[in-house]
């Protein structure tokens, strides 16, 4: 009886397989003989219920019209149509299309929009930048944003390792920091350049002496800890270089935890003087340039290629750069060597 019922159930599952694939080779072969222009049409004598009207809606001749509904009867193999009394009548397969042919369309249509509007953004831009790169860049951009794009979130990543290989997965859209050159497949566009200064609390001791390379070597620095080693992040690493340096640094996670140490003791921290400015009107902190010459800091945006053409990411890229030049404070950074810049 099993063996039965086994066969039985072997050949019902062949016929449904049958039918299946027959009703798979109907629709390929539909597919391969509509084109978008007989959709259009077909939209178009649903709506008007009138050949003339629909031809004219479509900008092409009575006659070309009347042979695009006869090309739809033969895909569809129903009349689609009918005379009334008044008008053309859809047939219980028209009617059904008259519900699910629109947003077909419409979809089609949003898909070909190249031209999306400014502010377009709904979800949420997710981009990693070091938290002192937030201090600065977010005061000047969530404004713009919010007038442009009210319905757009700003989600920051204060993590910078592996922030190449996320913008190719996607699973962030912008990185901000520094790197040397654009590997291939990537993009980057300069911010800003700045150069770097010292911060110290406002009655430190080495305020009253001599400020010289010796004085600045004696004292205890306080340090950004870097999170990456794919080119990101280093904004500190010339700190490390020093020769003047004979212990190591202090390593501070963020830079308001690192600030606020250097105000409550005796260290001293370099920053880019941006982020100096802006801290100092917060805190009790003096500002101090450097009594050695350190290499001028430039922060850039990097995007992945794949984006590069999304005109909402562009758009986006244009927000960034637009609140990065409002920023512009003491810029005295001289780079001594051209920058490629990435176009928009």
């Amino acid at each position: 009886m099993d063996l039965v019922y086994s066969r039985n159930r072997s050949r019902s599952e062949r016929s449904a397989d049958m039918v299946n694939g027959a009703r798979a080779t109907r629709q390929q072969r539909m597919l391969e003989s509509i084109d978008l222009k007989l959709l259009l049409s077909l939209e178009a004598l649903l709506e008007h219920r009138n050949v003339t009207h629909a031809a004219r809606h479509m900008g092409v001749s009575q006659p070309s019209m009347s042979r695009s509904l006869t090309k739809l009867r033969g895909i569809f193999n129903d009349d689609l149509v009918v005379r009334g009394s008044s008008s053309l009548v859809p047939t219980p397969q028209a009617e059904c299309l008259v519900k699910i042919l629109p947003p077909i369309l419409n979809a089609i249509r949003a898909m070909m929009d190249n031209n999306c509007a400014q502010g377009g953004w709904r979800s949420k831009a997710t981009m990693v930048m070091p938290d002192h790169q937030a201090l600065i860049l977010l005061p000047a951009l969530l404004p713009l944003l919010r007038e442009h794009a009210p319905n757009l979130d700003i989600v920051t990543d204060p993590l910078l390792a592996g922030a190449l290989r996320r913008l190719e997965q996607g699973e962030i859209h912008l990185a901000i920091g520094q790197i040397d050159a654009a590997p291939l497949g990537y993009l980057r566009r300069t911010l800003y350049a700045d150069r770097f200064a010292c911060l110290l609390r406002q009655d430190h001791p080495a305020l009253a002496r001599e400020w010289t390379i010796d004085s600045f070597a004696t004292l205890h620095h306080a340090a950004i800890a870097s999170d990456s080693k794919d080119g990101f992040g280093r904004v500190h690493d010339e700190l490390v270089k020093l020769d003047v340096l004979d212990r190591d640094p202090v390593l501070v996670s963020n830079i308001l935890t690192a600030a606020a140490a250097v105000a409550a003791s005796d260290l001293v921290l370099i920053v880019p003087r941006r982020v100096a400015t802006r801290i100092a009107a917060l805190l009790p902190l003096a500002i101090v340039d450097p009594p050695v010459e350190l290499t001028p800091y430039e922060v850039a945006l990097i995007w992945h290629e794949r984006c590069h053409r999304d005109p909402e990411h562009r758009w986006l890229r244009h927000e960034i750069t637009a609140a990065a030049s409002k920023t512009e404070l003491m810029q005295t950074s001289q780079s001594g060597r051209a920058i490629a810049q990435a176009p928009f």
